[in-house]
C-alpha cells in the first residue's frame, strides 16, 4: 500500500492507495512543517491520528510532500520521523510541497505557484523543477499568502486604516488584545499559522473595495517577485495551488493582464491532483 501526503504548516492531507490505485483511506493531521515545528511536535501530531495508527504497520511506501522540506536538514528530520512511525515501509520519501503542486497542476512546462498559509513558486520545464528565489519564510517573504494577509489585516486594524464597519466585525471575531497577539507571535508555536487564521476574514465576507485592494497589492507583489523573476513567465501558463488562489481567481486574472501573463490551472487542494498523478505515473511502476 502507498501512503501519500501533502502538508503545510496548518494541515496535512493523507491518502492511502492500494497497488490498483484504489483509494482506501483519506485523513488529515495538523501541519507537519519540519522547518517550523520541533521533532517532538511532529511525532505527536502523527500519533494523534487514529486512522494512521490503524494502518501504520501495513504501509509499504510513504511519499510525503510538504512545506519546510525544501532544505536538507528539516527534510532529513521528517524522513527519520516517518520511517520510525511507519516501521515496515520499504521506502520513505520526503519532498517539498512545490513538487506536489507541480504534479497536481500540470504535466507540461509552466510556472507553478503556491498561495496557502505561505507562498512559493517554481518553473517546471516538463521534467525538472527550477527555483529562481530561495524561500525564506513568513517573516521575510510569503507575499500574497495567508500569513501575509493576516499580518496586513492586523496592522490595518491597529493603524485605523480598516473601514470602520469592517473593523467592528474584525474585533468581534478575533481576540485583538495586544498582549494576546504578541504572545502568539513571539512565545507560542507556529506564528505563521496564527497570522494566516486572520486571513479567513477576507474570504468569508463579500469582496469589497478594501479587500480587493488588499488582495491586489499582495498578488502584484507576488507576481513581481515570484513570477516575473522567471524568463519564461510570458511564454508558459502560470498555475496556482491553494485556498488563497482559489478564492482570489478573478483578482489574480486582473493583476496578470497588464503583464501579458496567461493563467493556467487553479487547484484548491493539491492532494486531489496527486491522486490522479499516482494512479497514472507512480503506482504502475512500483516494484
Amino acid at each position: 500500500m502507498v501512503l501519500i501526503a501533502d502538508g503545510g504548516s496548518t494541515k496535512c492531507d493523507w491518502i492511502l492507495m492500494d497497488r490498483d490505485g484504489k483509494q482506501l483511506l483519506k485523513t488529515r493531521t495538523k501541519g507537519l512543517n519540519p522547518a517550523v515545528f520541533e521533532a517532538e511536535m511532529l511525532e505527536n501530531r502523527l500519533d494523534e491520528n487514529a486512522d494512521l495508527e490503524k494502518i501504520k504497520d501495513s504501509v509499504e511506501y510513504v511519499h510525503f510532500y510538504g512545506a519546510g522540506a525544501g532544505t536538507k536538514t528539516p527534510r532529513k528530520v521528517l524522513q527519520e520521523i516517518l520511517a520510525n512511525h511507519f516501521i515496515n515501509a520499504k521506502e520513505v520519501i520526503v519532498e517539498e510541497d512545490l513538487l506536489a503542486a507541480v504534479r497536481a497542476a500540470t504535466t507540461e512546462p509552466g510556472i507553478v505557484c503556491i498561495l496557502g498559509t505561505g507562498s512559493n513558486s517554481c518553473y517546471y520545464d516538463g521534467e525538472s523543477v527550477h527555483m529562481a528565489v530561495a524561500s525564506l519564510g513568513y517573516t521575510l517573504m510569503d507575499e500574497a499568502s495567508g500569513n501575509y494577509f493576516g499580518k496586513r489585516l492586523i496592522r490595518d486594524y491597529f493603524y485605523k486604516k480598516m473601514p470602520e464597519k469592517l473593523a467592528d466585525a474584525f474585533e468581534k471575531r478575533f481576540n485583538l488584545d495586544p498582549d494576546e497577539i504578541k504572545t502568539n507571535l513571539y512565545k507560542r508555536d507556529n506564528p505563521n499559522t496564527y497570522l494566516a487564521s486572520f486571513a479567513e476574514f477576507i474570504f468569508t465576507n463579500p469582496i469589497n473595495n478594501y479587500f480587493y485592494k488588499l488582495i491586489e497589492e499582495g498578488v502584484l507583489n507576488f507576481l513581481e517577485h515570484r513570477v516575473l523573476c522567471f524568463p519564461e513567465a510570458q511564454k508558459v501558463p502560470i498555475h496556482f495551488i491553494g485556498s488563497i488562489a482559489h478564492f482570489s481567481k478573478e483578482i489574480i486574472q486582473d493583476c496578470m493582464r497588464p503583464y501579458n501573463l496567461h493563467l493556467g490551472n487553479i487547484v484548491r487542494r493539491p492532494i486531489d491532483g496527486l491522486i490522479e498523478y499516482y494512479r497514472k505515473e507512480v503506482i504502475p511502476n512500483l516494484k
